[in-house]
């Protein structure tokens, strides 16, 4: 079957630096509250008030499969609090009007996720401004191309896992303890903890260690009624894309539907594993991939 989408035509090979901006991101923009669909149109997503009343702190809230998130949930009546870095700001304010556009409610604040008594502050201020949490999604990330173990630096390997790995560890163990039955933490892993992508091996193992934290932490609170969950995207048309990969990446940059997923099509994966339509979903990954057959 043919692709609804032209490669060259709409996904664009651009040049950013890191962590990328969703407002320099060539047209057409990635999506955040319509669904690509078949023949090239686009659809609005249609709400039904699934998450009404819902709580959400969301990392890597201002552009990208995050800021997508925050919107789909405003459609589904949650309010969000999004945490970014200050070299985002100008995204997150764009993300905030979207929400409030739509009648929602998001809080914003800028942090960095590397320092864990910044995890601290975020979740504090999320229960200040939300009185509590209902829903965590765990999405902030960090990638940058190496082709050789050789040519990976020690500090680059750390510093991945920081972003990738330690901030969600610190997130949910700080959020947690205003979490009641019923809450949910969703962790964004990726399809490279599967396939083993080599050119990305500090980010492929992180991911590969958030799938083991998401099944060991489902495990301690599955009993308590809190559900953990994964979602493990393949390649997503965001700002991470330009900022982090070079022209050959990025021309390969697709799925066997013959394009890369909207920020959009993964935030309505994070959605159904927010609401009560997955209850009994707990320890899980969606392989929201474009058609990549994985094990696990």
């Amino acid at each position: 079957m043919a692709s609804q989408f032209n490669r060259e035509k709409d996904i664009p090979i651009s040049d950013q630096s890191f962590p990328g901006k969703d407002h320099d991101m060539p047209n057409p923009k990635p999506l955040r509250e319509e669904l690509p669909e078949r023949g090239g149109e686009k659809v609005a997503y249609k709400a039904a008030n699934k998450l009404q009343g819902k709580r959400a702190l969301i990392t890597g809230g201002d552009s990208g499969i995050g800021a997508a998130t925050a919107v789909l949930f405003a459609k589904e009546g949650a309010v969000s609090t999004i945490a970014y870095l200050p070299e985002e700001e100008r995204d997150a304010q764009d993300t905030k009007k979207q929400v409030e556009k739509l009648g929602g409610t998001c809080y914003l604040i800028a942090a960095d996720l590397v320092k864990r008594e910044n995890c601290q502050k975020v979740v504090d201020f999320a229960v200040e401004k939300m009185k509590g949490i209902d829903i965590v999604f765990n999405n902030a990330a960090y990638q940058m191309m190496v082709e050789d173990i050789a040519d990976l630096s020690e500090d680059q390997w750390v510093h991945t896992f920081n972003v990738n790995m330690h901030s969600y560890f610190y997130v949910a163990k700080y959020a947690l303890r205003h979490m009641q039955r019923g809450s949910v933490i969703i962790n964004n892993a990726s399809i490279n903890a599967y396939v083993g992508r080599p050119d990305l091996l500090d980010y492929t193992s992180s991911k590969g260690a958030i799938i083991s934290f998401t099944r060991g932490l489902s495990n301690q609170y599955i009993g308590k009624g809190i559900r953990v969950n994964a979602v493990a995207p393949g390649p997503v048309w965001t700002p991470l894309i330009p900022a982090t990969m070079n022209e050959k990446a990025q021309k390969e940059f697709t799925s066997p539907m013959g394009r890369p997923a909207q920020p959009s099509e993964i935030a309505s994966c994070v959605v159904f594993l927010a609401s009560m339509d997955s209850s009994c979903v707990s320890g899980q990954t969606i392989h929201c991939n474009g058609g990549t057959v994985v094990n696990g």
